[in-house]
């Protein structure tokens, strides 16, 4: 695998109104093709627990959920050069962001964003911030979900992560069934 990583496509409801900002995915997500695919991530056990999923279905099932609750996923970056997963290993001098005001300006209902990780803040306020209206939006840092990131515990990572689920954006309806973007249960 080259050490160019290049982001997944974003995770998207036309009425989202949460969106999750990471960094860039890792390697076990990039060859997956998976959002958080990384086994000890703790990004969809917390979901899970906050939407009331088992992380044991499906990613297709887990994403409809996603969705269903308003809430969109991302990364600050487009494409970097990064030796392995980590954060740290990315090389500032190869950073290609995301179209963040393009991606803003067609979901006009997100009000709200959520940086997992420090990492995601630090890239989003140093290339996006000054460039971006981020007038009506609210951006809280919550701590990385990365197994790398294991100065806290996964219930302490939990406890953090509640303030999504308190969110007026945030709506969950499923059920065990995945609806579509319109809000329809599928079959």
């Amino acid at each position: 695998m080259s050490d160019r990583a290049r982001c997944l496509p974003p995770i998207v409801a036309s009425d989202a109104r949460i969106l999750i900002l990471g960094s860039m995915p890792g390697r076990a997500s990039l060859a997956a093709r998976q959002y958080y695919a990384h086994p000890r991530n703790a990004f969809w056990p917390i979901m899970g627990r906050l939407l009331g999923f088992d992380v044991a279905q499906d990613y297709l099932t887990r994403v409809e959920a996603l969705s269903g609750a308003g809430v969109a996923v991302w990364d600050v970056l487009d494409s970097c050069h990064r030796p392995g997963s980590l954060d740290s290993a990315i090389d500032e001098r190869s950073l290609v962001v995301n179209d963040l005001a393009g991606f803003l300006a067609g979901h006009r209902a997100i009000k709200r964003v959520f940086f997992n990780g420090s990492a995601a803040a630090r890239l989003f306020d140093r290339h996006l911030g000054a460039i971006l209206n981020v007038t009506g939006l609210q951006l809280t840092r919550l701590p990385s979900t990365s197994p790398a990131h294991a100065a806290l515990t996964f219930a302490q990572k939990l406890a953090a992560w509640r303030v999504v689920a308190v969110d007026p954006g945030f709506q969950p309806n499923f059920s065990g069934v995945p609806s579509n973007s319109s809000g329809r249960r599928l079959p």
